[in-house]
């Protein structure tokens, strides 16, 4: 335990920069995921077999292992951020997109007719009357994909991306020095502290964005 402590203490500055760059790479590829999926999601959750094949494409993505995804996006993007927030924001789709589709589908027609009785058109349902009424199952979809990514961006240093897998690997590819396990150690629990950390942030985030009509309906 001294040597885990001696370790973070010594390492405290490079720590709070892979920790600043773990979070940043998850919060940009959850926004970009989010905006992606939302839009697919409005696109085709009206159509039954549109949402069958939007919601099976991004499952089959879920299937291709991180290693052989980053492997293949290489070539395309280089090594660095670029693959890793292209795989972040693929592996991030899912569970969005299939919570949108099942928020959007779940809104009562007889509120929608209500909002069209009042003359709302079309865009001005969606976006006062069934985003707000769907933004709970958005924002449960974004959680999950936020803990799955969170783990994934450490897969990420086989792309040198950034974050706190290159510590990780580091302390792995290391083992039988002083501080082979306190590196991959520290590196470990940093990750599930700043994904419980994130989780919390967007429990929060559901609280204020959501009103309170919608949340003691739920």
């Amino acid at each position: 335990m001294d040597t885990l402590w001696d370790f973070v203490v010594a390492r405290r500055h490079q720590l709070l920069v892979d920790s600043y760059l773990h979070v940043s790479a998850v919060v940009q590829s959850l926004i970009i995921a989010t905006v992606v999926a939302v839009l697919i999601g409005i696109v085709v959750y009206r159509s039954p077999l549109g949402s069958s094949a939007a919601t099976a494409t991004a499952s089959a993505v879920l299937t291709v292992p991180s290693f052989a995804l980053l492997g293949l996006l290489i070539p395309l993007f280089g090594l660095g951020v670029g693959p890793t927030i292209v795989a972040l924001v693929v592996y991030a789709l899912l569970p969005i997109l299939r919570n949108t589709i099942i928020g959007l589908a779940s809104v009562d027609p007889a509120v929608t007719d209500a909002a069209r009785g009042v003359g709302m058109n079309r865009l001005r349902v969606l976006a006062a009357v069934e985003l707000p009424l769907a933004w709970p199952s958005i924002l449960a979809g974004m959680r999950v994909s936020t803990q799955m990514i969170m783990g994934i961006l450490a897969l990420a240093a086989y792309a040198k991306g950034p974050g706190l897998g290159n510590l990780i690997f580091s302390g792995l590819s290391r083992l039988g020095s002083p501080n082979a396990v306190p590196q991959a150690l520290t590196g470990t629990v940093l990750i599930i502290v700043l994904a419980l950390a994130l989780d919390g942030i967007l429990l929060l985030v559901g609280r204020l964005t959501t009103s309170r009509g919608i949340r003691d309906r739920d």
